[in-house]
């Protein structure tokens, strides 16, 4: 089996009193593609907060590679190879697209550079034709594609995507889909969260659903397909 690049166990989260995440454990090996899927507020931006510390757990414990990273700083956890893609893609509206990928760029923990700027406007043709453009200029697609690409000039070893194509057309989703079938073909870790449950099942090697701040189902991607009781219960469809 792979080796193990993600291990969490038993996070409690709190935004203030809020009790969001109650024992989330979960783990990811390199190269993995995994799937975290609940309806909304269940907590599953929590959960991806809690593990690059921008929502710093309370209780639990989060170790990258065998090395505690519980309340380190997120840019020390993000230089020690994970990505996050957020759900509002923070982008910055002033800079221009190859900008905004050039400042990202940065060697894999490994010292590789496998993802530079040509590669990664190579993945994205719409990008290369928005090169010069603003962030300010893109639609909500173009965005994303961009902050995904941002994501990949730090070569990391995991990648987070929140809501990977919520809110886009149909055509831009398809984009997004592909190439996170690329990212997966060439090794890189991935948690996703995303309601297409279809498109999941095609890219993901193992599903987590959640479920009021508790991990509800854990397994083959194909198990969770094949009930869908579990589905209908957890997941609204």
């Amino acid at each position: 089996m792979a080796e193990m690049l993600l291990e969490a166990s038993d996070l409690h989260t709190y935004y203030g009193p809020s009790h969001v995440l109650r024992g989330i454990s979960l783990n990811v090996r390199r190269g993995e593609a995994i799937s975290l899927m609940g309806r909304n507020g269940m907590g599953k931006t929590t959960t991806l907060r809690s593990l690059v510390g921008l929502t710093a757990p309370r209780r639990g414990k989060v170790a990258l590679c065998g090395r505690e990273i519980t309340g380190r700083p997120t840019h020390e956890i993000a230089r020690l190879g994970i990505a996050l893609v957020p759900e509002g893609r923070g982008i910055f509206p002033n800079l221009r697209v190859r900008e905004q990928l050039i400042m990202a760029a940065r060697p894999g923990t490994d010292g590789r550079q496998d993802w530079t700027l040509e590669r990664v406007i190579g993945l994205f043709p719409r990008l290369a034709e928005r090169a010069e453009n603003y962030g300010n200029q893109l639609s909500g697609g173009e965005q994303q594609m961009l902050t995904i690409g941002r994501a990949l000039m730090t070569n990391p070893d995991l990648l987070m995507l929140d809501e990977a194509t919520e809110g886009l057309a149909p055509l831009v989703r398809k984009e997004i889909w592909r190439v996170i079938q690329l990212i997966k073909a060439a090794g890189i870790a991935t948690i996703i969260v995303d309601k297409d449950i279809k498109a999941l099942s095609t890219i993901s090697d193992r599903s987590l659903v959640i479920a009021k701040g508790r991990i509800v189902f854990e397994g083959p991607t194909a198990d969770l397909v094949a009930q869908p009781e579990i589905t209908a219960k957890y997941l609204g469809v």
